[in-house]
């Protein structure tokens, strides 16, 4: 499986060049005068003109980064193949070595490792028991023959509660991951569904990290937009499965788990004062004691396919706590320069480049220190 690939190019119309993409400072505030936000921008805390930190010093931990463990990808290669809306080649060409190459290039030291879609659970637990465990000890296996160079989010089959707790066990104590990593939806369900409860409770107990990465849900997936899912139905299977965990009170219950969430958040940070509004039903808000917002608040988020996004960035910088930001790419879906090119031309200060291409990556895993 492991051939030497061709990296995929996805056209988000920077100026690309040397490994780098180019986004203009006084493009990106015309891009927010057309929204009548350039000054807000400007004038908020971590947008001053400063010195971009050279890639040499950088070392980026890229916490959003998909890699293909050989024996679980063989065991559903048709069905991945088949069910992909991204290029084939994206996959079949991966290769440990080709990611280093590619993160050598763009100042990444460590890549947090992730299955791709559509993970493990294909409705069978026995199957999801065997690719669960193929997948993970493949993680394990390329972080140990590159050290430094990967962390692991093992993953997990959800709707197998009793599965998914033998695997956090052997994950956690076995395979020393550094987090898990779950699906936005699973079938007609979401993460803060009261069937999930047990796996949550054992992740708490744990203080895990927990990375949650989009899906195309089943009741959306096949909407005739004109769009394939990744487009549209991803984004906002991430805003569903926030609202999941908020509003049936996971996220305050369970509040050693740390949440990791793609794409900046989706539509989340602009949907974040509507969710507020159903504090007034007394369920919600007993569930929610510090309120919604606060508990929105406590979630992380990665960049991945967001810098390039001058609207997108600036809804989750007013939104999210700075610490709570990271880098991630979204390799190999998306080319890894295009987020290093956007976050390093938006016009954000040294120490806010700093802390979201490393620092803030850095109090959650601090072995990559």
């Amino acid at each position: 499986m492991w051939a030497e690939p061709v990296s995929p190019t996805l056209d988000f119309s920077p100026v690309c060049g040397a490994g780098a993409c180019v986004h203009s400072r006084r493009g990106f505030l015309k891009a927010f005068g057309a929204l009548g936000l350039a000054g807000a921008v400007a004038s908020t805390p971590g947008f001053a003109q400063s010195a971009i930190p050279t890639l040499a010093a950088t070392r980026r931990i890229d916490v959003h980064h998909h890699v293909y463990p050989p024996e679980w990808f063989a065991a559903k290669r048709d069905f991945i193949l088949n069910s992909s809306d991204n290029p084939p080649a994206i996959m079949t060409q991966w290769t440990p070595a080709r990611a280093i190459e590619q993160m050598d290039k763009n100042g990444i030291a460590t890549g947090i490792a992730s299955v791709g879609n559509p993970g493990v659970w294909f409705g069978d637990v026995a199957e999801a028991r065997r690719l669960s465990r193929l997948a993970n000890e493949g993680m394990a296996k390329i972080a140990s023959d590159h050290p430094g160079r990967f962390g692991v989010f093992a993953a997990l089959a959800l709707p197998d509660v009793e599965g998914s707790l033998k695997e956090i066990e052997y994950a956690f104590d076995t395979l020393n991951v550094d987090g898990v990593h779950l699906l936005t939806s699973y079938g007609d369900k979401w993460p803060g569904d009261a069937a999930f409860d047990p796996v949550f409770a054992e992740l708490n107990r744990r203080k895990a990290i927990v990375f949650i990465h989009p899906t195309g849900p089943d009741c959306c997936s096949v909407l005739n937009t004109g769009a394939p899912p990744s487009i549209m139905e991803l984004p906002f299977d991430e805003a569903r499965a926030i609202g999941s965990l908020v509003f049936n009170g996971t996220i305050a219950k369970y509040r050693e788990i740390r949440f990791i969430f793609t794409h900046a958040g989706g539509p989340m940070p602009v949907l974040s004062a509507r969710m507020e509004q159903l504090m007034r039903r007394p369920t919600i808000a007993e569930r929610n004691p510090d309120g919604i917002l606060a508990t929105l608040r406590t979630l992380y988020f990665d960049v991945a396919n967001s810098t390039v996004s001058p609207p997108a960035m600036a809804a989750l910088l007013a939104f999210a706590k700075p610490d709570h930001i990271f880098f991630g790419t979204d390799y190999p879906y998306v080319d890894m320069e295009k987020t290093v090119g956007g976050l390093d031309h938006l016009g954000l200060s040294a120490e806010t480049l700093i802390a979201v291409n490393r620092g803030n990556a850095v109090k959650l895993f601090p072995k990559f220190g």
